[in-house]
């Protein structure tokens, strides 16, 4: 008999890649997606998942989305928004999820954790897993993804049900722009006046310009990252956290270059200096508390998922941004 496994998030820029590898594995019988608004399996090609329309922050939805379920997934999480909204749907959201599958009996419960658990340290090696989640307070991203980490591992003391926390680097590939979608330039290019907007796609002295601190970060592909996440709902290897990065590093350099764009050194000062006044700011929007990513490499080892789970990346960095930002040109240029 195989699993049937309950998502949260099935519609993502990571449930969707995830979803199809599930759909395709033979181990798993049954899939259960639950989200807000509607979608139809059908027209993704899955012929195992069951659309379940709730909120993760509906305790009666989540509960009857994991009833019968011998794994649950959570994907479910806002990336940017108010920060008290935010924090109140991933904080209280995820302890629904983590609840009811205890008290559903679940076998394993997988969660989609993200490298800025760890708070961005300064450190002359790569993180490991073992290095404490502790977050980076002026980030709400981060703060939040350390806040559900301390809440799983609350839940889950004395449970019988296991958990496997992965924890990716920034995600990409066709079907997750969104490295591509917060460059102001593309943000707003729509926004523009047509005449304005052409001329500036017309004319490459004054194409877009990215500011490039030097600082190394590394990409995942979300095929990758389904393999990684599809390894735990099977129970492969052993419960815990694993990083997840593919092969190599970028820069916003190579990014711009990609796009067609310019980019410009920004000397460490410069960096460091906007990082200070903003987290000094009483109110910022989150998409500027980004800066905390790049103030220094914040590279991985994923050492652990190879070992354990058996995971090999099937792509790189650079094939991962040349794949995001083919997907995105429309967008890029329109």
């Amino acid at each position: 008999m195989g699993l049937t496994v309950a998502v949260t998030g099935p519609t993502g820029e990571i449930g969707k890649p995830f979803v199809r590898a599930l759909d395709r594995s033979r181990d798993v019988d049954r899939i259960i997606g639950m989200a807000r608004r509607p979608f139809s399996p059908e027209e993704h090609g899955w012929r195992k998942v069951e659309y379940r329309q709730g909120d993760v922050l509906d305790r009666g939805s989540v509960e009857e989305l994991v009833a019968d379920a011998d794994v649950v997934v959570h994907l479910a999480f806002v990336i940017v928004a108010g920060s008290s909204e935010s924090e109140h749907i991933n904080l209280e959201g995820s302890r629904n999820v983590f609840e009811a599958a205890v008290a559903a009996g679940a076998q394993r419960l997988v969660y989609a954790s993200s490298v800025a658990a760890y708070g961005f340290p300064d450190l002359d090696r790569p993180i490991v897993e073992s290095d404490p989640a502790t977050g980076n307070a002026q980030m709400p991203y981060s703060h939040h993804k350390a806040q559900v980490e301390a809440l799983l591992s609350e839940v889950l003391d004395d449970a019988e049900t296991d958990a496997y926390i992965f924890r990716p680097c920034i995600v990409a590939g066709p079907e997750a722009p969104i490295l591509v979608n917060q460059i102001p330039y593309v943000r707003w290019g729509d926004r523009l006046p047509g005449p304005l907007r052409a001329l500036l796609d017309g004319v490459p002295a004054i194409k877009p310009v990215l500011p490039d601190p030097g600082v190394p970060f590394q990409l995942v592909h979300h095929d990758d990252v389904a393999t990684a996440l599809r390894a735990g709902v099977l129970g492969r290897g052993e419960p815990g956290a694993y990083n997840l990065a593919g092969d190599g590093t970028i820069t916003m350099a190579d990014l711009a270059r990609e796009l067609g764009y310019y980019s410009v050194p920004v000397p460490d000062l410069a960096v460091e200096a906007t990082a200070e006044v903003v987290a000094r700011l009483p109110r910022v929007p989150d998409e500027v508390t980004w800066i905390e990513a790049v103030r220094r490499p914040t590279l991985m080892d994923t050492a652990r998922a190879r070992r354990l789970l058996r995971w090999r990346p099937a792509h790189d960095a650079t094939d991962t941004l040349r794949a995001t930002v083919a997907a995105a040109r429309p967008v890029v240029s329109a």
